[in-house]
């Protein structure tokens, strides 16, 4: 991926809905620690959510395979660096929080990246991540997006427990845009959570995310599934 393409994705980003909620579920999330501390981002793009979780106190180091990436996250001021999921350039037992936001479905061997978090963490440490959900939703969106699966719920807690991390919270999203994913995915091999919409169409969908936020809906089928893991103290 070129650098304007990069570019391009970071400006999205910063108004998409999809991109939005998954800000407001970490900055929910943040609120769990009585401190700021280190956290590393892992798969972390153009260090979007690195900047975020800098500008709540926190010293975040992002971490991306593509260089291109690497240079626009520093350009913003972001410690960043290149590196592999599966080989973290970082130490071991120095991260207090792991973020790996929509990355193990995209890497074959996802045990290795499961036991590279683990191996970050410092003992008592938190993991959040985020999979999409379901191979009954599988499209040419996924293939072009670079994905190898998508999981369930029953995969990913497997996934992650296997790693010895222990998981304290699994939760859904999208379950009200689940019917209209299926129906239209299917139908299209457009990158479409990458593509400009139209700002009425963003503000729908990021509404319908806010509503789900509070209705008890969690358990129920979604596009993606959240986690929160740690690593035993």
């Amino acid at each position: 991926m070129d650098t304007i393409e990069l570019q391009r994705i970071a400006r999205i980003e910063n108004e998409n809905w999809w991109y939005r909620e998954r800000r407001a579920i970490l900055s929910g999330e943040l609120l769990r620690f009585s401190t700021p501390g280190t956290a590393v981002d892992i798969g972390a793009g153009a260090g979007t959510d690195a900047r975020m979780l800098a500008g709540h106190g926190w010293r975040a180091t992002a971490i991306d395979l593509n260089p291109g990436a690497v240079g626009l996250a520093r350009a913003h001021g972001v410690e960043a660096y290149e590196g592999d999921a599966r080989y973290l350039p970082l130490p071991g037992d120095e991260y207090d929080l792991a973020l790996a936001m929509d990355v193990l479905a995209h890497i074959e061997d996802h045990e290795r990246a499961a036991a590279e978090i683990v191996r970050v963490l410092r003992p008592g440490g938190t993991a959040l991540l985020s999979v999409p959900c379901d191979m009954g939703l599988w499209s040419a969106h996924d293939v072009a997006l670079g994905r190898v699966r998508r999981y369930t719920r029953d995969t990913l807690a497997e996934l992650l427990e296997g790693a010895g991390l222990l998981l304290e919270r699994l939760w859904s999203r999208g379950v009200l845009l689940r019917p209209f994913v299926r129906r239209f995915r299917h139908r299209t091999t457009r990158r479409e959570d990458l593509a400009p919409l139209h700002p009425l169409a963003n503000e729908a969908l990021r509404l319908s995310m806010a509503l789900e936020r509070r209705l008890p809906l969690w358990t129920l089928p979604g596009t993606w599934l959240f986690a929160r893991v740690r690593r035993p103290g």
